[in-house]
């Protein structure tokens, strides 16, 4: 049964389209290079981005005072941005661009100098470096956005809760424009630690999501961004519509702080919500984009949620961790991404990795090759450490 909400719900209100997408993973720079690797289910051979021109973002100097997050946030936002048509300032529009972790690389390498050189050593710009809202202020300053300039930290799930965040600004008529996304950079030796001794990653550094020999995620990173407009802005400026925002939720699983609730209550309630914010039926939804990280418990837990939520008759689903490892709070993002992209190719991607999914998953996982679908609506899901879910509807623009 689905949550009844009132009108003032996350999205409720002026229609929201998105009408710009931007994406650096480890498959390459710009949203193509994702969708073409998301064509394959052979999962790559390393999930580190590649080297990257940034001489269209700046000089040397100005951009050495970015940590590598906020960067490939101002990369990604650049390519939604030129896509959009849109030209700042802007006084009404806003942004939020989130991270998990901010700039733990900053903060590794200037640990490094004050343990070497001394305390007057340490970079004046350590503190800008390593703030986790360093890469929306980047973003709002770029192109001159004086909207709300925010940022969600909330583990995993931050990038799916910036983009239904953002999408309630334009919803309720404070912004006319929102830039949401996330990025994330921490594949150091400290977070791999951390992880690896928490029995959160992979042994085998492979990553198969759903599948019955899964044993953990593989880190990656990457960023992901969506430009939001108010319906009627973006037709006035004959703006191309890529796809429409219909409902999103967020709700706490108030049970652990890195273990799923094994009877998924939170998730339940999370996708309920975002269908009822909608106003969708679970039979609405033609997809799902998992949160699918490749670990037993969330794996299982997400499984046990979509089979509460949508019964015998559940979508498929895919998880394009397989692909693009797990980027923390990027990964919601770029799911978003990748659930507008999906319902423009009208082809659901692989999940790479996948060979046999496990039977205690009783889902329809979409694995070995691409699946050319009828999709007008994708349901994307992020579950991050806190028992933060997050959720967000997509419906497909026929033009």
């Amino acid at each position: 049964m689905l949550v009844a909400v009132t009108p003032s719900g996350p999205v409720r209100g002026r229609r929201v389209a998105v009408t710009g997408l931007g994406a650096l993973t480890c498959a390459g720079v710009g949203v193509p290079a994702l969708w073409h690797a998301l064509a394959t289910a052979t999962a790559p051979t390393s999930m580190r981005i590649g080297a990257f021109d940034t001489s269209h973002l700046g000089g040397p100097k100005e951009l050495r005072r970015l940590d590598p997050f906020a960067l490939y946030a101002l990369v990604a936002a650049d390519e939604a941005w030129c896509q959009s048509g849109l030209s700042g300032p802007l006084d009404d529009a806003g942004s939020i661009v989130t991270t998990g972790i901010g700039g733990l690389q900053s903060v590794l390498e200037q640990d490094v100098v004050l343990a070497q050189k001394g305390p007057d050593r340490v970079s004046p710009f350590l503190v800008p470096m390593m703030m986790p809202n360093a890469a929306t202020a980047a973003v709002s300053m770029r192109f001159g956005l004086g909207g709300p300039c925010e940022t969600v930290t909330t583990a995993c799930a931050a990038g799916t809760h910036a983009i239904g965040n953002a999408a309630r600004l334009v919803a309720s008529g404070r912004c006319s424009v929102a830039v949401a996304g996330g990025a994330e950079a921490v594949m150091v030796q400290i977070a791999k630690a951390g992880f690896r001794n928490m029995t959160a990653l992979s042994n085998e550094d492979l990553s198969r999501p759903f599948d019955v020999d899964r044993d953990g995620f593989v880190m990656g990173e990457g960023a992901g961004i969506l430009i939001l407009e108010e319906w009627d802005h973006a037709l006035a400026r004959g703006a191309t519509i890529l796809a429409e925002v219909l409902g999103a939720a967020s709700t706490a699983d108030a049970y652990h702080i890195t273990a799923p609730d094994p009877v998924a209550r939170g998730a339940i309630r999370c996708m309920e919500l975002a269908l009822a914010d909608a106003e969708l039926s679970a039979s609405d939804v033609s997809h799902i984009n998992a949160h699918g990280t490749s670990t037993q418990l969330n794996d299982l837990a997400e499984s046990v949620a979509v089979r509460q939520v949508f019964g015998r008759d559940a979508p498929p689903v895919t998880s394009i961790k397989g692909h693009l490892g797990h980027s923390l709070a990027a990964a919601g993002a770029l799911e978003g991404v990748v659930s507008v992209l999906t319902l423009q190719h009208q082809v659901i991607p692989p999940t790479a990795g996948t060979t046999k999914v496990d039977p205690a998953i009783g889902l329809d996982v979409v694995i070995g090759a691409p699946r050319p679908a009828e999709v007008n609506v994708v349901l994307s899901n992020s579950f991050g450490f806190g028992g933060h879910n997050g959720s967000v509807i997509f419906r497909r623009v026929v033009t």
